[in-house]
């Protein structure tokens, strides 16, 4: 089963997508952001063309385990995108994907002058490997 990561942002909006596996994460594409009611749309049909069974999305958490104020805005976006699709929405721990995006620009040997873009894709990417690593596809 394929599924779709979202990396929710106030500007722009992350997107991953694993093999039909469920096993790798790849970076789908960025969408900029326009309205909620109207990204949630353009990523439910994001899942039906690519074929996901479910969609992952980040929340940030703070020190005490609940969502601070882009998780709270990630859950703003859950509740239209529900509207929008029957697929299962799950929310996952986005701590750090940033960060660990960019360090794997770093890794991956990507000249500084080539790192100042986006990372949105490449964190929804991190954020999906996590989630498939930590729930293996039976």
């Amino acid at each position: 089963m394929r599924i779709l990561a979202i990396d929710p942002g106030s500007k722009r909006i992350g997107l991953a997508i694993s093999d039909p596996t469920g096993t790798i994460a790849n970076p789908l594409m960025v969408l900029n952001h326009t309205a909620r009611l109207l990204d949630a749309a353009a990523v439910a049909e994001l899942a039906k063309t690519n074929k996901a069974g479910l969609i992952v999305v980040g929340q940030s958490l703070d020190d005490n385990g609940r969502p601070n104020f882009e998780g709270r805005r990630a859950g703003r976006f859950v509740e239209a995108l529900k509207t929008k699709t029957d697929l299962p929405v799950v929310f996952w721990d986005e701590s750090f994907t940033t960060q660990e995006a960019r360090a794997a620009r770093i890794a991956m040997g990507v000249s500084r002058k080539n790192r100042l873009g986006h990372l949105d894709s490449v964190a929804a990417t991190v954020l999906l490997q996590s989630y498939l690593d930590a729930n293996p596809q039976k």
